[in-house]
């Protein structure tokens, strides 16, 4: 049932010997011995399994072939997971980081490995996923990120890390700027969405620390009770801004059984027994007592801002940067994401 890494895919091998020896002077604890894996699926940031005598740590690298500078921060993440950590305990306790580009070609860091299980795009063969789980685990996963959002800020020493005054106009102008300059085709759906989003921006009315990638396959589960979250991955996005544009990517993320095959494949949401879109807001609402009265406007940021983060990783692929064979079909995805932000407007309703 524990999340298990798998061989290193083709072309993002690590340099195991340079590996070894930076971490044989830098990590305490250290053996000497090094076996290394990659965790399956993500498509962002690249999480590896470090083997070392009987302990074990996670490695953390921005793709190859990304621009690092314009994302991909291992140093921000490193400090938000320190940051978070005597606040928010549901996060790995982070260990190393390295600025040194020359062991790996790139920054990165180490944290300690949480076991447990990871739902991730495909049902797991070994767990029988019940409707009457799936409601549980998605009634935890909700009111987990409303905790997030209602977190004291000032208590976690992250009130300064953001810029939350006019954080939704930035997110909006900035997620379409990013999806033309990634553009490699042409998609009406996209493009009405882009123009819609900058004229019906609503208040900002929230503020909170915000996780911008929470989903099913960046939660760590206990495989002894698996309604319980022990862990939250992936900060990479993480900031001081509107808790309901988190919600809002949140949302795109969770699947329905009558949303298209092309976004499935990013969780298990679909799966009988979890909430509906329209059930996590209520709930949500309730825990957090947020304003939810433009939550249409929130779900179709998120709808479109998974497109372009999809467009992004495709147009890596388009251009060579990547052999990834799992990105091949990623414009469907796009399209979809697309499709589902229109009929949102259309109908007034996520």
């Amino acid at each position: 049932m524990i999340d298990q890494a798998q061989d290193i895919r083709k072309g993002e091998e690590l340099n195991l010997s340079r590996l070894k020896n930076y971490l044989g002077e830098h990590l305490t604890g250290f053996s000497g011995q090094l076996e290394v894996s990659q965790f399956p699926s993500g498509f962002s940031n690249l999480t590896y399994l470090i083997k070392s005598g009987d302990k074990e740590y996670v490695l953390r690298r921005p793709p190859f072939g990304a621009n690092i500078k314009g994302g991909h921060d291992m140093g921000r993440e490193f400090k938000v997971l320190s940051l978070l950590k005597p606040v928010y305990p549901k996060v790995p306790t982070p260990m190393l980081h390295c600025v040194d580009e020359s062991v790996l070609g790139a920054e990165f860091y180490v944290m300690e490995r949480v076991k447990g299980v990871i739902l991730r795009g495909r049902p797991p063969k070994d767990i029988d996923l019940s409707p009457a789980l799936m409601k549980s685990i998605s009634e935890s996963c909700i009111d987990n990120l409303a905790n997030l959002h209602t977190m004291d800020l000032k208590a976690s020493g992250l009130e300064g890390f953001g810029k939350p005054e006019g954080y939704t106009q930035r997110q909006v102008e900035g997620w379409i700027k990013r999806y033309y300059q990634a553009e490699t085709d042409t998609l009406d759906s996209m493009n009405q969405v882009a123009d819609w989003l900058q004229k019906n921006m609503p208040e900002q009315k929230h503020v909170s620390f915000i996780h911008n990638d929470y989903k099913y396959d960046n939660l760590v589960l206990n495989p002894d009770n698996l309604s319980e979250i022990t862990a939250v991955l992936d900060w990479e996005m993480s900031t001081v801004g509107n808790p309901l544009m988190d919600l809002g990517t949140s949302l795109a993320y969770w699947a329905q059984a009558d949303d298209s095959e092309a976004l499935k494949p990013f969780s298990l949401t679909w799966l009988p027994g979890n909430l509906t879109r329209g059930e996590f807001v209520d709930r949500y609402a309730e825990k957090t007592g947020f304003d939810m009265s433009n939550q249409v406007f929130y779900y179709v940021f998120g709808a479109f801002k998974i497109g372009v983060i999809i467009q992004q990783i495709y147009a890596r692929y388009k251009n060579g940067s990547t052999q990834d064979p799992r990105f091949a079909n990623l414009i469907f995805a796009i399209k979809a994401c697309g499709a589902n932000a229109v009929k949102a407007i259309e109908r007034d309703r996520i």
